[in-house]
């Protein structure tokens, strides 16, 4: 059975702000006041990916849709240029172009004035690249030619490689090896001549291999105009130079006021080498890679073979890492920008890789399971994948022990099908990005779309279509002021995980298969699920433990402080490292476990080490790992006093966590998910229920608290909870519903004045809200339906009027019912089931939304005795008006590249489509409680 992260981690979502003793200078340390919301900046709201398709765009029409953008509660956008909408390509700019300058300053300047903020793309479509990529500097590819030679006369052959179709594209000739039968190598490079042609003497059978430096031919996918060319050789410090310039040059000293540049996963297809390579290698490596690549190239497997492909993978990491990440974000800090980086789908270490840029981003692709009650999860309409949200800790890993306070996430890409995807569906996934760290959502996405384009407006074949055309555009602010909330309290201090788990990432580059090993988030039944690290991690999050996961780097550049492993001064310290059981281990990484032990740090193995990764000088540095383990003398109990720390040997980490006295929280015994923030001596936690059944619990946090506040992030209310202390612990009172999320705070200072928290408590009654209910229809198309009158409260769609059931947009339904309030009692309001997200008025004034499951909302304050008047705002879904259009061959859909597909990247046609139920569905009723 493949375990997974959810099967041991229950859910309910809760911020707690919890306390510590205070520290001694608790004067100059930051504090979060009881009852007190961080401020909402254009940070901590939500921001997008931006499309331009085809560069189509106009100070008009940017200006419009950027004050929509700020309206809705969107924090900044990513600008990414892409292919164009056919029909207007009288607008479209070239990138880069004087004109699209122009526009990109004047987006800057609009967003500005907005209090908004700007990312670009560093390129368009994806990956790097374009017309200034020439094909020297183009991604290139390991390519040989083999042949046999008996040793009988003279081999001959001219090893000039004529690429007919491509002539740009030729191989270029880096080397010439013969490899004997009886494991002979011998070099016959110098023995080329200038015109290619090689003559060569030898008895015996020989394999010849010449070896070339060939192009990947991989151009940039969806490139916008202006942007079609080669993909950058990412591995090439001068390719890289050389592309950063043309940015350099086109934006001269009038940088515009942007944030960040952005680079996508690496998608950069079969691009295993740079012309330089083979030296690399040799310097970094210590031996000639040469004398071995029918080892690399070969499908056998052996012990040698996966020593020499480690050590390749390693190589192209440290290429991709120097040449690429460190320099790109050398050359943005040189420009006063920042870098936010994609490194999933990467050859190398994803922690360092992330580690290295400003803001780590990882990417949240397709749907998860959960067992919320009544969550719409069409198997027709979602992708054959299951996200995990370990994949996104690697990421978030990184910017917490790098210091960074940033983590942003690529979010929703392919949730579900297009048309088809409901807010009650994303804030599940996105409560887990949190959970798994992240504080920084960008949405996948945003497409630029001018006033004058028909609904459905242009679209993007791969995103969530989250456009001004969108019927759910007009409750589009609360759900992003969920998330502003959430993500105030994300960003707030620092991220408060006790554990460093250590990624054997040499394990991964030593695994067998084809040599150019991409490390990317569809292939982690491969290379993530089948290892005890997994197994290890998802185990201790289960149990209560807070971790991130840690690289070599990290770990020989951490240091000790009053028994705690720093990695960075805006790091939080870690209370242990933890390595779990491996096959390859570098001596210099357990030399560097063991010198933190010495500074007194707790460091745990799972297993002793067994081997060194790599191929050069193997026996003695197999016997140097092995001396260095042995020098510890471990106890009964596994443990070797090291200096001021030590060193454990234990195959159960709880275990030895437990004999240390590091503590697990045990509230997620009850089913709750959690994730820690610390702000001086204060926390936070966040907690998330995606159990299928409510929790009504007194929770235990590892805290000591004066005072627990609790916050609930889909409506900005808060009040005190009912808490206690006991022997340094808080213990709270928290009631979530399956899918509820809730923010508590738990301060070291005493809350003054603060309400009571109203918990849920069993109902004294329930009252129905019956009919008749009038249903008018707001706004949206293809046409308004006549308006409605029902007995009971219904959906518009099912009920024999195919006009209704044509319709995507907004209508309300209105009612009035009698009440006679009773004192000190409060009012609940359940509705059974919303398609898709409804806006409630009481008596004229605002009451909230419910777009989210449970479908309730508290009403109290707004009820009265008497007479009280309800309206019910639904917004359904885009799909019932796509699925008419496509009925009636109505055209929308005409774009250059790859036009617009379904989720399994076929041709899109919703014109066989079920009608999607829209509006309210089941009883409408006032819980009193």
């Amino acid at each position: 059975m493949k375990l997974t992260l959810k099967a041991l981690l229950p859910a309910a979502c809760l911020m707690v702000f919890s306390c510590q003793t205070p520290s001694e200078n608790a004067a100059d340390t930051p504090s979060i006041t009881p009852d007190t919301w961080p401020e909402i900046t254009q940070q901590s709201k939500p921001w997008t990916r931006w499309w331009w398709m085809g560069n189509a765009v106009d100070k008009k029409n940017l200006s419009y849709l950027l004050h929509e953008y700020a309206d809705a509660g969107l924090g900044g956008v990513e600008i990414a240029p892409i292919y164009g909408a056919k029909g207007y390509e009288d607008r479209y700019l070239d990138f880069l172009s004087d004109e699209w300058l122009e526009m990109l300053k004047y987006t800057v300047n609009v967003a500005d004035s907005l209090d908004m903020q700007v990312d670009l793309t560093q390129g368009t479509g994806w990956p790097f690249g374009g017309p200034f990529v020439d094909v020297d500097h183009a991604a290139s590819k390991l390519v040989t030619k083999e042949f046999d030679f008996n040793g009988q006369g003279e081999f001959s052959q001219n090893l000039t490689w004529k690429d007919e179709k491509h002539p740009e594209r030729s191989p270029e000739l880096l080397a010439v090896m013969a490899y004997g039968n009886d494991g002979q190598v011998e070099e016959l490079t110098s023995q080329v001549t200038a015109d290619g042609q090689l003559t060569w003497e030898s008895s015996g059978n020989w394999k010849i291999m010449a070896i070339y430096n060939g192009k990947t031919g991989q151009k940039v996918k969806r490139a916008a105009p202006g942007g079609q060319g080669y993909t950058l050789d990412h591995f090439s410090a001068e390719a890289v130079n050389r592309y950063l310039d043309v940015f350099g040059e086109a934006f001269g000293e009038d940088l515009p006021g942007i944030r960040a540049f952005y680079n996508d996963s690496f998608e950069v297809y079969g691009a295993n080498f740079t012309k330089n390579f083979l030296e690399a290698f040799q310097q970094r490596r210590g031996y000639d890679l040469k004398a071995y690549l029918p080892q690399l190239l070969g499908k056998e497997h052996s012990e040698e073979t996966a020593r020499i492909k480690s050590d390749y993978r390693q190589t192209l990491h440290e290429l991709l890492l120097e040449h690429f990440t460190e320099n790109w974000t050398d050359w943005a800090h040189s420009k006063g920008k920042k870098t936010k980086n994609q490194a999933h789908g990467s050859p190398g270490n994803l922690i360092d890789l992330y580690a290295t840029v400003d803001i780590p981003e990882c990417e949240t692709f397709g749907s998860s399971y959960f067992p919320i009650p009544g969550l719409r999860r069409d198997s027709a309409d979602i992708r054959n994948v299951d996200p995990d949200p370990i994949m996104l800790k690697f990421a978030s890993s990184a910017g917490h022990l790098a210091g960074k306070p940033l983590i942003s996430c690529e979010t929703f890409t392919w949730l579900g099908e297009h048309f088809k995807s409901s807010f009650s569906q994303m804030k599940p996934e996105v409560d887990q990005a949190f959970l798994a760290g992240i504080n920084h959502v960008f949405y996948h996405g945003v497409t630029y779309s001018p006033q004058d384009i028909d609904f459905p407006g242009w679209l993007f074949y791969a995103s969530l279509n989250l456009t001004q055309q969108n019927s759910l555009w007009p409750h589009f602010r609360s759900f992003n002021d969920y998330i502003a909330r959430c993500q105030s309290v994300l960003q707030a201090g620092k991220p408060d995980n006790e554990l460093m788990v250590y990624w054997p990432v040499y394990d991964v580059w030593a695994e067998e298969g084809n040599m150019f090993q991409m490390i990317s988030v569809h292939h982690i039944d491969d290379w993530l699920h089948p290892t005890a690290f997994y197994a290890q991690t998802t185990k201790l999050m289960g149990q209560g433990y807070s971790v991130d996961f840690t690289s070599d780097k990290l770990i020989r550049e951490a240091r000790v402080a009053e028994g705690k492993i720093l990695t960075h001064g805006e790091a939080s310290p870690a209370k242990a490292l933890l390595i779990p059981q491996m096959e390859y281990f570098p001596l210099q990484t357990l030399e560097s476990a063991i010198a933190l032990a010495k500074e007194g740090a707790t460091v745990i193995f799972e297993a002793a080490p067994k081997h060194v990764p790599g191929h050069f000088e193997v026996e003695k540095r197999e016997k140097d790992l092995a001396d260095t383990w042995a020098q510890l003398t471990f106890d009964d109990h596994g443990v070797a006093t090291v200096g001021k720390g030590k060193v454990i040997l234990n195959g159960n980490f709880q275990q030895a966590l437990e004999n240390e006295s590091i503590e697990r929280e045990t509230l997620a015994d009850t089913g709750l998910q959690f994730i820690r923030r610390t702000v001086g001596d204060d926390k936070y936690y966040f907690l998330v229920n995606h159990t299928a059944a409510a929790i009504d619990k007194e929770i235990s946090l590892n805290v000591d608290a004066s005072s627990v506040v609790l916050m609930n992030p889909l409506t900005g209310k808060s009040g005190l909870a009912k808490s206690r202390r006991q022997e340094g612990k808080t213990f709270v009172n928290v009631h979530l519903e399956s899918g509820e999320s809730l923010l508590v705070q738990a301060a070291a200072a005493e809350a003054q004045s603060v309400s009571p928290w109203t918990y849920r408590t069993e109902a004294t009654k329930t009252i129905p809200v019956e009919g008749p209910w009038e249903l008018h229809f707001d706004a949206g198309g293809p046409e308004l339906p006549k308006n409605q009158t029902t007995e009971t409260i219904q959906p518009w769609t099912g009920q024999g009027d195919d006009i209704a059931d044509a319709f995507s947009g907004q209508a309300t339904y209105h009612t009035t019912f009698d009440l006679q309030k009773e004192a000190d009692k409060h009012y609940l309001l359940k509705l059974a089931n919303v398609h898709e997200s409804a806006k409630v008025w009481i008596n004229g004034q605002e009451a909230g939304y419910a777009w989210s499951i449970p479908y309730q909302l508290r009403i109290g304050e707004f009820l009265k005795d008497g007479k009280n008047d309800i309206k019910i705002q639904v917004a359904n879904l885009m799909a019932n008006r796509v699925r008419y259009m496509d009925q009636h061959g109505m055209e929308w859909r005409n774009y250059h590249e790859i036009n617009f597909v379904n989720i399994n990247y076929k041709p899109f046609d919703a014109s066989t489509w079920d009608v999607m139920p829209s509006g309210i569905e089941g009883s409408v009723e006032l819980e009193v409680f």
